[in-house]
């Protein structure tokens, strides 16, 4: 993205001021320490920091899976944070594509109604078929296979299919490539960036060392703080605490 179109790009996802606070027993833990971001159309951003760190948290409260504590989440403007489960769940299918290590398949369902599930939780939204998408994925032979038939890639480019059911505007990955052979990777990336250079907002929780040299930017998470691991084109991207300057 050239630095032109990223200071005029629309932001689809705002973040203002996350915190998250869990508790056990008599004990709080700090998981997210006010964090505040911005993902723009078209824009593939890289979360990076050490285990523990906040990274996951983040990407739930991104996603509406988890509620902060404290600040909140908009999609194209529209607050998906503070809101019952069923409207989150809502704004998740029609906007949001969420691609996890783990939990994105139901087991009992073949990879086809894996993918048409989200589907019908978005009713009325123009939606590539399942048909095309597990073809994009080189899954079209397994489309009646459950997850637990799939082997490890087969699993990963499953649940890509169904993070990008409904089309998504704002696609969050939770370590995509953590368990992937080469191949497999460079697919799974390949269709993230193509599914960036359409005008989908991208952000991709990572250790991978490729899957940051393609990101537009670099956000490093550290004891629930978030800052600029990267400025391209010498300017200020993440201020913690404060807006992202445009």
């Amino acid at each position: 993205m050239s630095a032109a179109s990223h200071d005029t790009a629309e932001a689809v996802l705002t973040a203002r001021e996350l915190y998250r606070f869990h508790r056990a027993g008599d004990e709080e833990t700090l998981a997210l320490r006010g964090v505040t971001l911005e993902v723009a159309r078209g824009e593939t951003i890289a979360v990076v920091g050490p285990s523990g760190a906040g990274k996951s948290t983040l990407l739930a409260c991104l996603a509406g899976l988890d509620e902060p504590s404290g600040g909140e989440v908009r999609v194209h403007g529209v607050r998906i944070s503070h809101r019952p489960e069923t409207e989150r769940s809502r704004l998740r299918a029609e906007h949001i594509g969420v691609l996890l290590q783990s939990r994105n398949l139901v087991p009992h369902l073949s990879v086809r109604d894996n993918v048409r599930l989200p589907q019908r939780a978005a009713r009325g939204r123009s939606a590539v078929s399942a048909r095309e998408l597990l073809a994009q994925v080189g899954l079209a032979d397994r489309a009646h296979a459950l997850p637990r038939q799939l082997s490890g890639g087969e699993l990963a480019r499953a649940g890509l299919a169904v993070a990008l059911a409904n089309s998504p505007a704002v696609l969050l990955a939770d370590e995509p490539t953590g368990e992937l052979d080469g191949e497999t990777e460079q697919l799974v990336l390949g269709m993230l960036r193509e599914r960036a250079a359409q005008g989908c907002a991208v952000l991709i929780v990572t250790h991978s060392a490729e899957v940051v040299r393609g990101a537009d930017r670099v956000i490093e998470l550290e004891d629930g703080r978030a800052r600029a691991a990267s400025e391209p084109q010498g300017r200020p991207v993440l201020r913690e605490g404060h807006d992202v300057t445009r």
